[in-house]
């Protein structure tokens, strides 16, 4: 005997998929689906989207990088596992909403008058009594009550009575269908306006991502989007005078071009800033030049005020530096005399220098160019001035307390924010590739009661800039210093500034002492220039320039005991020496000595200090800015977005949603007439019974049955 096994595999094979439907149109699916999306954003918040990977490399370390790389943590909103779990809680919602539709539309039509009188006992709210009134007039009655309050009813008579059954907040169910129907547009919006459209555009036909270099219109064809593209999200450089109308999208393993179908002209840029040296304000006045028709519409962008075109909207995202021209001032720390080099920042130069290994090539690539710098340069705490509150003789309660008091950003310590003018920032490259980062600024600084150059340095972008401060002479200038330097590197400037100081300090009637004297300075101006290097007894092979070229050659040659004498006195000699050089090269240079005193002290303190780190300067020579040229450029953020009115549609259906399930309750109530079976003679009297269901049980919800209950029964509420 043959068994037929077909049915039962399609009857399998349905529930399976009665089951599978279930599962994903369940309320426990949707958010779990909801949880990870929350936890992904909440990923895509703290870590920086869309960064070069050895940003991840340095923040988090190799392990980690590779993690976020493998999972697309660095671009999760674009991560081929979010985009399908926005897709599923799509179809969640939508089988969801098209399960229960037909339940709310029917539970929509009912009023549920057909409940049987008995069951209204067994309800939380409930109440009965007998009136002194016709059935008829019972009727009347309560049909008015009810309706004069808002409450829709249907009425069915039977044979011992007449049910009433009302209604009350029928709008809940949509606020249901409102929020559910919020959460598919919003899904679908993010998946319209996101790079899975792209995508599609890209593999339908045939483009690939760029990961080459060089200059947009040199793209070839395989690698832009038309301008027909429905949906993007790009941005657009366009620098003050001129027009582009390519944007940029960023793709994983490089960019996509996106054409548009008009340019963009930069007029003028406008940034203003607040006291901090924050920008407060971008603006941009553009030419929206359009292809097609030929017009020129003119456009002020600014944050939160973008301009419309075509469809594409326009936004001010940054500002860039847009190609300013600068000129730099190559001061050599060595031989060699200055010399200009003009360049554009983005640019890059060759240098050619002579080192200790012959002629060294470099590559001088100009980097950044900023005109405000706003720096605190108030006092710090525990610095000058600042006081630790412990000496109780100087508490003041209420000063203290509205120094604490106020704004989340006010602080206790004294700002005092002062722009320091323009600053340069270039890297030199040698021939291996490895480049060091300078930042130079093309005035002096005031610090500490000095006027102080600062050029600073570093070695990754990841480090803090360390700063070689040279003082400015009294012009403000560096060339005192410079002259300095130089004359420290050449031997006959440094035995005749030790001659005239040996002149000044070494008494007439000794010449033995005046003999010793010289070579002692002689000594301590070579070890200070690095050229006694090897030369002197006890020295060490490794022996660096400056204060600490004095500091080996003492700690190899003098016992420990005598280390402290010998080093004041090394110091006096060489503060002395240095003064006598100084004045040597301003009358070189026609100018008037120094005379001693406290300006001239403070000045040479600092030089001293500045010339033994210039020995550790990590470039032969130091590029000061000398004059630019600014011009700037807007970094526009353009954007086709069909999905944005989804999105904007489905915000507004979840708050109507929310406020609806929140604040609009569904009531049901039924009323039983029925003449008064205690007297059943007496055509004028009725007894009524009340019930009433809720979907939400609350303190209001109880107090407006109470109130209806006494009007219905004749009660008196007190």
């Amino acid at each position: 005997m043959a068994v037929s096994t077909s049915g039962v595999e399609v009857r399998s094979g349905s529930r399976t998929l009665r089951e599978a439907i279930e599962l994903v149109s369940s309320m426990r699916f949707s958010i779990s689906l909801l949880t990870i999306i929350c936890i992904a954003s909440v990923i895509g918040t703290v870590v920086k989207q869309n960064e070069p990977a050895i940003n991840y490399v340095n923040q988090f370390g190799p392990f980690w990088a590779d993690v976020f790389s493998v999972m697309r943590l660095h671009t999760v909103y674009s991560a081929p596992w979010f985009l399908l779990i926005l897709a599923f809680l799509v179809l969640s919602t939508s089988l969801c909403i098209a399960r229960n539709l037909p339940k709310i539309i029917a539970d929509w039509q009912q009023y549920k008058e057909d409940i049987r009188e008995k069951s209204l006992v067994a309800f939380a709210h409930k109440g009965q009594a007998a009136v002194a009134e016709a059935p008829a007039d019972a009727l009347a009655r309560v049909s008015g009550l009810l309706m004069a309050q808002g409450w829709h009813a249907k009425v069915q008579t039977r044979d011992g009575g007449v049910m009433i059954a009302a209604r009350k907040g029928r709008p809940n169910k949509i606020g249901y269908l409102a929020a559910h129907s919020a959460i598919v547009l919003v899904c679908i919006g993010g998946l319209l306006d996101g790079d899975l459209m792209v995508r599609a555009q890209m593999a339908i036909f045939g483009k690939s991502v760029f990961a080459g270099g060089g200059l947009i219109p040199d793209v070839p064809e395989q690698h832009r989007l038309a301008a027909t593209n429905p949906t993007f999200r790009g941005n657009l450089f366009v620098p003050e005078g001129l027009r582009a109308g390519t944007a940029v999208l960023t793709m994983p393993g490089g960019v996509v071009l996106q054409d548009l179908p008009f340019d963009v002209e930069l007029k003028r840029f406008i940034v203003e800033y607040y006291p901090t040296g924050m920008p407060r304000l971008f603006a941009s006045e553009i030419v929206v030049h359009d292809r097609e028709s030929g017009e020129a519409v003119e456009h002020r962008v600014e944050v939160n005020k973008p301009a419309f075109h075509r469809g594409i909207a326009i936004y001010q995202s940054s500002f860039d530096d847009g190609g300013s021209s600068i000129t730099l001032r190559a001061l050599p720390l060595g031989p060699g005399q200055p010399f200009d080099v003009q360049g554009v920042i983005g640019g890059s130069t060759q240098l050619v220098s002579t080192g200790p290994k012959g002629e060294e090539k470099a590559t001088l690539e100009f980097a950044t160019l900023r005109v405000i710098n706003v720096e605190n340069l108030g006092a710090s705490p525990g610095g000058e001035g600042s006081s630790s509150g412990a000496d109780v003789r100087r508490v003041d309660l209420v000063h203290s307390l509205e120094e604490r008091l106020g704004a989340g950003d006010k602080v206790v310590h004294k700002r005092d924010l002062t722009n320091i003018g323009p600053s340069i920032t270039y890297r030199i490259r040698d021939a291996a590739g490895q480049a060091r980062e300078f930042q130079n600024f093309m005035a002096p600084v005031m610090l500490e009661g000095s006027n102080l150059f600062l050029f600073g340095m570093r070695e990754s972008p990841q480090d803090e800039f360390r700063y070689l401060r040279v003082p400015a002479d009294e012009q403000g200038t560096l060339e005192g210093w410079m002259r300095l330097r130089q004359a420290l590197d050449d031997p006959a400037h440094r035995d005749r500034a030790a001659r005239r100081y040996v002149a000044l300090a070494a008494p007439a009637d000794r010449p033995e002492i005046a003999e010793q004297l010289l070579g002692t300075t002689r000594r301590v101006l070579g070890l200070f220039a690095g050229t006694e290097k090897g030369k002197l007894p006890g020295t060490k092979a490794g022996t660096v320039s400056g204060l600490q070229a004095l500091a080996d050659f003492l700690e190899s040659t003098v016992p420990e005991a005598e280390r402290l004498r010998v080093s004041e006195v090394m110091l006096r000699i060489l503060n002395g020496a240095l003064f006598e050089l100084m004045n040597l090269t301003r009358e070189e240079a026609g100018l008037a000595v120094l005379k001693p005193g406290a300006e001239a002290e403070r000045f040479m303190t600092l030089a001293v200090t500045s010339l033994s780190d210039s020995y550790f300067y990590p470039a032969p020579m130091i590029f000061q800015l000398k004059d630019f040229k600014q011009v700037q450029a807007s970094v526009f953020q353009v954007a086709r977005a069909p999905g944005k009115t989804l999105v904007y549609i489905g915000c507004a259906l979840l708050i109507v949603g929310v406020f609806v399930m929140l604040y609009v309750r569904d009531r049901r109530l039924w009323v039983w007439l029925q003449p008064d079976p205690a007297e059943p003679g007496n055509p004028s009297r009725t007894r009524i019974t009340t019930a009433l269901s809720s979907t939400r049980r609350t303190l209001d919800g109880d107090r407006e049955f109470e109130r209806l209950k006494s009007a219905l029964l004749k009660e008196n509420p007190a």
